[in-house]
């Protein structure tokens, strides 16, 4: 679905408009786009309001990112036309009036209330190298300061570890046992430090998973990529209390 600025974007009696969350109309040079977002479950074909990931085209859309081909492939194209695109990976959506709104993020780079920027992604593939570590889940809210994160231990490893220490209990036992929580995430921030990732971008909380994530379950892709939103929900509880309860 395409939205020029030429035709309304924000519809008729636009500087009337005082509504609050949604966001202004797009420049004369640009054009709005929504792009189905399968995987997270957004569509422009969506009722009432069409959804998908956001993006803008026109001649002011840069050529792309210096020294980086890789990524510029990966976050610009052009059309069939010569207009270029950039994925902005903002999910939007289109209200009656022609407004758009912002209402979830597709890319895994996050702004804590600090102001660094963290790398969801960046940080599971360096805490997946390890051993303890079978899958993890980062997330982070913009509006506070520190990262938190989910894991699903490695077994055997949890085990090991929870024989050294003295702790006994079934599986599922020791997943939600705290001291269990604090010697993981021991482990975890030895090994993020030691791969030289800042300290902000280390899980300062974490919840450990006694139930392996699968297609099944619905909190990952059949290619076993995380679905974030999914497992916002599943964890939403955890993501309180890690937060203080906020």
């Amino acid at each position: 679905m395409t939205v020029p600025s030429g035709q309304g974007f924000h519809g008729e009696g636009a500087n009337w408009d005082y509504s609050t969350g949604r966001v202004g109309g797009p420049l004369v040079c640009c054009e709005i786009k929504l792009k189905d977002w399968v995987e997270g479950g957004y569509r422009s074909t969506d009722k009432p309001h069409p959804r998908g990931e956001i993006l803008l085209g026109g001649p002011n859309v840069t050529m792309g990112y210096y020294n980086l081909e890789a990524k510029k492939q990966e976050d610009f194209f052009v059309d069939e036309s010569g207009q270029r695109w950039f994925y902005t990976g903002d999910i939007g959506e289109i209200h009656e009036d022609g407004c758009l709104k912002i209402i979830d993020r597709k890319k895994d780079l996050v702004k804590l209330q600090a102001g660094e920027y963290v790398s969801l992604g960046k940080v599971e593939a360096v805490l997946k190298n390890c051993p303890l570590v079978d899958n993890i889940c980062v997330y982070a809210n913009s509006d506070e300061t520190y990262v938190i994160g989910f894991v699903v231990p490695n077994q055997k490893q949890l085990l090991a570890l929870a024989g050294q220490h003295g702790i006994r209990g079934s599986w599922e036992e020791l997943c939600n046992i705290k001291a269990m929580e604090e010697l993981v995430l021991k482990v975890i921030t030895e090994a993020a430090l030691t791969a030289q990732l800042e300290r902000f971008e280390v899980p300062r909380k974490i919840r450990l998973s006694p139930d392996p994530w699968t297609p099944e379950t619905g909190l990952v892709t059949d290619a076993f990529k995380l679905k974030r939103k999914e497992l916002k929900t599943h964890y939403k509880d955890d993501i309180e209390r890690m937060y203080g309860g906020k």
